[in-house]
């Protein structure tokens, strides 16, 4: 048996479920390679390949089979959450082959989870396909650096290889705020410090709060849900930190927005000054499935110029792409653009990179002129112009 661990523990039945044991389910998540495993009533388990839900050839669970399960590998504080709550969270390693991100809920008054697979090997930038001008921000001394896009999007695995990176690299003290910790790491040439929001630490706010009295030089915050940990998070950046932070928007433009709108419009006017003057950069990430199978990014990446810190502190967020479009020469790209160079290049079939795209009309047009053998120049890999 080889679960339990991380977040205080398996408790229960151990797993013996007749035929449904959670190792070899988790074996088989481990052995393929896959994202997420679904644990609910009336279905075998599925599993999330390449983005794409595959049933296991496997009998029907019961009640009982998901409630057994669910027992084998949940801490005792979480199945005491599930039952006030309806659904808890928390992270747990299975042996030394993975860690598992685990959303235990309720539904139809029966037991479900999806268990995702964190991988234990950290993934090089090269290998995630990050922008190179990434590098460069998070070495800044100060400031504001956003992953965001939607779940399952791979955000929490490119920002655990950026602080590999520093972590290997940089003479830093990192503090990371997580909920559940995912990655696990080790201290190399910087210290480390990871803490679980309802196991170390009560709240994001609270964290945040006592992190800056731990001589932190870098903060993960890793969801910038509400004003009170935004709020912290931007003046943490202020006041001489590298703080990380993930948001559920969709491309650099609409993260601004977001931010700004969580205020109260007679404090929004600060806030964007404060904003401009912290922000250095916003990375937004889309997966799409690659062929022939797996899955592969598509980014957005806006780099914070004196010029783009004036659209934010006036309020012209809606001039930020066009920005973005001519600001190939300084590590700039936009979502649509990595999806055109995606299908382009061969990876992407053109049905998956237009349903990620921000303006699949536009998108598809521009495939359609790409066929005939027209490109665009302004959108031209190799030109710098507008």
């Amino acid at each position: 048996m080889s679960g339990g661990g991380g977040g205080g523990g398996g408790s229960g039945s151990g797993g013996n479920t007749r035929s449904f044991q959670i190792d070899k389910l988790l074996e088989t998540v481990v052995k393929e390679r896959v994202s997420d495993l679904h644990i609910t009533v009336g279905q075998p388990p599925v599993i999330r390949s390449g983005g794409r839900m595959v049933r296991l050839e496997t009998r029907t669970l019961t009640a009982d089979d998901t409630t057994n399960l669910m027992k084998s590998i949940t801490p005792e504080r979480n199945q005491q959450e599930l039952q006030e709550r309806g659904g808890t969270d928390f992270g747990f390693a299975f042996g030394d082959k993975a860690r598992f991100r685990v959303a235990v809920f309720k539904q139809r008054g029966m037991i479900g989870m999806v268990l995702r697979r964190v991988p234990n090997e950290f993934l090089t930038f090269e290998q995630l396909g990050l922008p190179a001008i990434c590098k460069d921000l998070i070495q800044r001394p100060r400031g504001l650096f956003l992953v965001t896009g939607p779940t399952c999007s791979g955000k929490t695995t490119s920002l655990a290889s950026m602080i590999n990176w520093m972590n290997h690299n940089m003479d830093h003290h990192i503090i990371t705020l997580e909920d559940p910790i995912e990655y696990y790491h080790e201290h190399h040439h910087s210290t480390i410090n990871q803490r679980e929001i309802g196991v170390d630490v009560p709240s994001f706010p609270e964290a945040l709060r006592r992190a800056l009295r731990m001589d932190p030089d870098v903060i993960l915050v890793g969801e910038m849900r509400d004003l009170e940990t935004i709020s912290a998070a931007i003046t943490a950046a202020e006041t001489g930190h590298v703080v990380f932070g993930t948001l559920h928007t969709t491309g650099a433009q609409g993260t601004v927005d977001r931010i700004i709108d969580v205020f109260p419009t007679n404090q929004q006017e600060q806030i964007r000054t404060q904003l401009a003057n912290a922000i250095i950069g916003i990375l937004s990430q889309a997966l799409c499935p690659r062929k022939p199978k797996g899955l592969v990014a598509a980014y957005e990446m806006l780099v914070v110029t004196p010029a783009i810190a004036n659209l934010i502190r006036e309020g012209k967020t809606f001039r930020i792409n066009s920005s973005i479009q001519t600001g190939r020469k300084f590590g700039m790209i936009l979502l649509d653009d990595s999806l055109f160079n995606l299908w382009k290049s061969g990876l992407c079939d053109e049905k998956d990179v237009l349903y990620k795209s921000n303006n699949p009309g536009e998108l598809r047009a521009r495939i359609e002129r790409a066929k005939r053998g027209v490109f665009d120049e302004n959108n031209n890999d190799d030109d710098d112009d507008e």
